[in-house]
């Protein structure tokens, strides 16, 4: 008797043999059921993340809260609304310049012209506009431009020419320094206007109450709005999300974190625009890396350069951009600084900046290996860092062990990277 070997199997073997397909592939990855589990499969996710060493940013937030309790502890005048305002000003020109620096992280690169090239943009606006009398705005777009520039150029030796990216950017760093002096001239140093534009950067704020409140309330409901339509559209895809009590929850946590930060605004001089325009770079930077094309292909760069290669990414022109980007955002750091200090001096750029910067990029969160890091890294970081030397300098305790605390900070938050890269190749997921 012959077997007829093209018939088709019984409806029900197909059926089962669908189902468990279906099955078999929901178990490739737990990680996929967390969010139709609501809270018990985040806390199963929570658990597993603990045995793979991947915490996110948890870490950080927690060593936040020590470094404030025990600065808090040391002195009562480190968490009035008068320093924390100070700080949260104080630290956006290095967090701006660390933005730029989590983009070439990403990559796997480094950038070590950023303090320089943040000088030269405060050099050149201050002769541009000061030397020369040119005007605000114009010599504002100018100076960013300059740091444009540098950038792209270092990128495209970097990336065109083949140079690593470290001696690229090291001869960078001496170069624009050189450049710096070169523009400043025999007097080193060009006050700002007061009143100017440049000045304003650090020194204006919102006084109006309503204006902190309503930063808060936008920023809320712009979370609980993506939130909710990003979940619906997973919905729609098939594909798991948050249930709506999860949305409402962190919608409700947000909001408390957001309206403490208004009110402790409110006491002391009300919102500074320093801080409105940070958050909205990153709001942009973070929506440009985790929602565009572009931004997928940075991450891809980072995960590989060949597989990038052979997907038909333009890795060079993804590489000469991210560098622009960097420089970009170093200048726009750069005059926030020289806003600060209002004046443009010899010592721009220098110190200990470009330590600073890098340091608040890797300790916020991303990844010196590449492939992991978001823009709000960089918020995080700078915050411990500036925290920790307003705290030290409120005990009047030296610069040197201000340098030796937040080396010690970085080599531990390095550790943590590299330990926690190594347990994810074990368990297969790096």
């Amino acid at each position: 008797m012959s077997i007829d070997k093209t018939s088709t199997p019984p409806e029900d073997t197909v059926v089962e043999n669908t189902e468990a397909a279906a099955k078999a592939v929901t178990a490739v990855d737990p990680r996929l059921l967390v969010r139709e589990q609501g809270f018990a499969g985040y806390i199963t996710e929570f658990k597993r993340k603990m045995k793979a060493g991947d915490l996110g940013s948890i870490p950080v937030v927690l060593g936040l809260v020590i470094i404030w309790i025990i600065f808090q502890s040391l002195n009562s005048n480190f968490l009035t609304a008068g320093n924390l305002s100070d700080i949260s000003v104080a630290m956006v020109g290095t967090g701006l310049i660390a933005v730029g620096i989590v983009f070439v992280l990403l990559l796997g690169e480094i950038d070590l012209s950023v303090g320089s090239v943040s000088g030269v943009a405060g050099a050149a606006f201050a002769v541009l506009n000061i030397t020369h009398g040119m005007n605000e705005v114009l010599a504002f777009v100018l100076a960013i431009l300059t740091g444009t520039v540098a950038g792209a150029l270092h990128g495209f030796v970097f990336a065109k020419i083949g140079v690593p990216a470290f001696a690229v950017t090291l001869a960078g760093l001496l170069f624009w320094n050189g450049f710096m002096l070169q523009i400043l001239g025999d007097s080193g140093t060009i006050n700002l206007n007061s009143d100017g534009l440049v000045a304003k950067l650090t020194t204006y704020y919102f006084s109006d109450v309503a204006a902190s409140y309503g930063l808060a309330l936008a920023v809320t409901v712009l979370y609980f709005v993506s939130s909710f339509f990003g979940n619906k559209r997973r919905e729609v895809a098939g594909v798991p999300s948050r249930p709506l009590s999860e949305t409402i929850l962190r919608t409700a946590l947000l909001a408390i974190l957001a309206f403490a930060v208004a009110v402790i605004y409110n006491q002391y001089k009300g919102l500074p625009l320093a801080v409105v325009i940070f958050i909205g770079m990153l709001l942009v930077t973070d929506f440009v890396l985790r929602r565009t094309a572009y931004g997928r292909k940075i991450f891809a760069l980072g995960g590989s350069v060949e597989a990038s290669r052979r997907a038909g990414i333009n890795v060079a022109m993804v590489r000469i951009s991210v560098f622009a980007i960097s420089g970009t955002f170093a200048a726009l750091g750069g005059l926030f600084i020289a806003s600060k200090i209002a004046s443009a001096n010899q010592g721009a750029g220098g110190g200990d900046l470009l330590m600073n910067a890098i340091a608040a990029a890797v300790i916020g969160g991303t990844s010196l290996f590449g492939g992991r890091g978001r823009t709000w890294n960089a918020l995080l970081g700078v915050l411990v860092i500036v925290s920790i030397q307003y705290g030290l300098a409120l005990e009047g305790i030296a610069s040197p062990v201000q340098y030796m605390i937040t080396g010690g900070v970085l080599l531990a938050t390095v550790v943590i990277d590299a330990v926690t890269r190594k347990t994810q190749k074990t368990a297969g997921r790096a």
